[in-house]
């Protein structure tokens, strides 16, 4: 089967020159948006589900669209509780077979829900970032994962935290917002899914014969990241 999917466009010809401004901003000012009620009563849910499995590693998988890529993972790792997340009711509810024992999806806002859980002590075993949200323009730095104030908190949760994109530029960027935010240094590679992508984005991207980035770092629990702290 052939797929075709456009390449990302940009004028940027490397990493923006306000990334480490707003890094800094994260770094030094809390992010005051009010947590949303419908994450508060998806958490409360999700806490549930979780308490149930405490004896399990967690998993997060962050934005996981329509859930193909969770219910990978809970088959990779059956020993693990993964938990996927996204705010999409359309994407969620799409039919992919019954959830494993193992995994969960939630509707909710992903910058809150990582909030609530960086507040509840959460620590995932392994964070997955998997596609796409590179808003390539350049006024869009403050979208991107890397510009948003809600960056601490995504690397104060710590764990093996893992970010795949068809776009370099963004994975480059994150890796030079990590070294900002926490010293750790991570490689920018080349991802080779072979015949076994973990999500549709990853799938098409791959078809349509883009090169996929991937970015792997290990990452301490690490609240006193994140200004205010525990004010949530």
């Amino acid at each position: 089967m052939h797929s075709s999917s456009r390449s990302i466009e940009t004028r940027q010809s490397g990493p923006h020159q306000n990334l480490v401004r707003r890094v800094q901003r994260a770094l030094e000012h809390p992010l005051r948006k009010p947590v949303a009620e419908h994450t508060r009563a998806a958490f409360r849910e999700a806490r549930a589900w979780l308490t149930a499995r405490s004896e399990m590693p967690l998993i997060l998988d962050a934005g996981c669209g329509v859930g193909l890529s969770t219910r990978r993972l809970a088959a990779d790792f059956p020993n693990h509780a993964v938990i996927g997340v996204d705010r999409s009711e359309s994407r969620l509810s799409r039919e992919h077979g019954p959830m494993p024992d193992n995994a969960l999806l939630v509707r909710a806002d992903l910058v809150d829900f990582w909030r609530l859980a960086l507040t509840d002590g959460w620590r995932p075993s392994r964070h997955y970032l998997l596609y796409p949200n590179p808003y390539p323009k350049s006024a869009q730095l403050k979208m991107r994962w890397q510009g948003h104030p809600v960056l601490p908190v995504i690397l104060a949760l710590g764990g093996r935290l893992e970010l795949r994109s068809n776009w370099r530029l963004y994975v480059e960027e994150f890796a030079l917002a990590v070294v900002q935010a926490t010293g750790c240094k991570t490689p920018v590679m080349v991802h080779e899914p072979c015949d076994d992508p973990l999500t549709p984005f990853e799938q098409k991207y791959h078809v349509s014969g883009q090169t996929l980035w991937k970015l792997v770092v290990e990452l301490p629990h690490d609240p006193g990241l994140v200004p205010g702290e525990g004010q949530t």
